[in-house]
């Protein structure tokens, strides 16, 4: 006959020894419920002594549980807080650079607006200008410095008539198209401007270099009277260029004379406005000369 199949506890030691340590701890716990039940109605004080003592031993295992807790739970909180810092510095940096673009517009058009009102002020303390326009090309590398201005003969440009921004003379227009005028620039080899030194009123000649400066000479030949950051103005004399039109500003001496930067520059001007001559026959003497 075959053995069945579910075998009964008292065939494993094992098993019998885990039924009666079981049975045992159970007589134990119950022992000792009963004693400390006995204690807490016969003896309380003695009883919340044994309660301390308990909650002292079991204090570590506390602490090391909460320990441990704060720290599970530090470690998903930090992690939280590190993914959000991202997501917002990475928002924060778009935002920076949204900030840095619309900040560039904004000066942008501020210039644009100063370089507008500074041309409106200059129509405005202007002799009956000619025409106001755009400076749309200039020279740079090329000995001959010119400057081109988006107004022509439409406007009532004519060759010779000066040519100057809120910041000083320019130049004088040399050729005129029906909607553009090529000007010679002051700082052009073939630009003569009788001047004067704004300082002690005395008579100079400003002459181009053709390199983007002006050569300043005056009239008295032997002194050099000229200083760096002297300003050089138009004198008024030949009758083409009004007076105490700003021509250019001394950085340096040169023998008897000095070397000047002009104080208007095409770059920086922006806007012109062509004049009529300070008197009106200096046209047709054209006293300066032409290129």
């Amino acid at each position: 006959m075959a053995p069945p199949m579910i075998r009964r506890s008292g065939w494993s030691r094992r098993a019998q020894y885990s039924l009666f340590f079981g049975f045992v701890a159970l007589v134990a716990g119950a022992v000792l419920g009963l004693v400390l039940l006995t204690v807490s109605l016969v003896a309380p004080r003695t009883f919340a002594d044994i309660r301390g003592a308990a909650i002292d031993a079991t204090r570590p295992i506390a602490e090391t549980g909460s320990a441990v807790a704060a720290t599970v739970e530090g470690l998903a909180s930090g992690a939280g807080d590190y993914w959000d810092a991202a997501e917002q510095n990475a928002a924060l940096r778009e935002e920076r650079d949204e900030l840095r673009r619309r900040l560039i517009e904004a000066e942008a058009v501020m210039r644009e607006n100063i370089r507008l009102k500074q041309t409106i002020g200059l129509v405005e303390r202007s002799r009956e200008p000619i025409a106001t326009g755009r400076i749309i090309g200039s020279s740079q590398d090329s000995p001959r410095r010119f400057a081109v201005l988006s107004v022509g003969s439409e406007n009532g440009v004519a060759n010779g008539m000066p040519v100057r921004s809120s910041r000083g003379l320019i130049g004088r227009v040399v050729d005129t198209g029906r909607f553009a005028s090529r000007v010679l620039l002051v700082s052009d080899r073939a630009n003569v401007v009788p001047a004067k030194l704004l300082r002690t009123d005395e008579a100079v000649i400003a002459k181009g270099r053709g390199d983007g400066t002006i050569d300043i000479r005056p009239l008295e030949v032997g002194r050099n009277p000229f200083r760096p950051g002297d300003i050089i103005a138009t004198s008024g004399t030949g009758g083409l260029y009004p007076p105490l039109v700003p021509v250019a500003k001394v950085i340096r001496l040169d023998d008897d004379g000095a070397i000047a930067v002009p104080m208007a520059r095409p770059a920086e001007s922006g806007f012109a406005i062509v004049e009529p001559p300070f008197e009106p026959a200096a046209l047709a003497s054209d006293p300066l000369g032409d290129e």
